[in-house]
């Protein structure tokens, strides 16, 4: 049984810079984009695993990471919704 633990999670600690990293790789590569390719989806999961190794191991181990993708315009309009994985 245990009575007392103190976990560092990875997530929890870099969850912020994680979605720091998302915004300025989505915002860099799909700016001025009007459709969602697979190249600007393995560039954000990218972004994602680079912070987080847990989740990039239990990812691989799966063979999938799966993430949703949702594009607007500048009105807050949607373009365009895929998920992967």
């Amino acid at each position: 049984m245990i009575t007392m633990a103190n976990l560092i999670v990875s997530t929890t600690n870099n969850n912020q810079p994680m979605n720091e990293a998302v915004k300025q790789v989505a915002t860099r590569i799909m700016t001025g984009k009007k459709e969602i390719t697979e190249g600007m989806m393995n560039a954000v999961e990218v972004a994602i695993r680079s912070y987080d190794p847990c989740l990039s191991c239990a990812t691989h181990a799966l063979g999938q990471m799966p993430l949703e993708f949702e594009m607007f315009d500048m009105d807050n309009k949607l373009i365009e919704r895929k998920i992967k994985g």
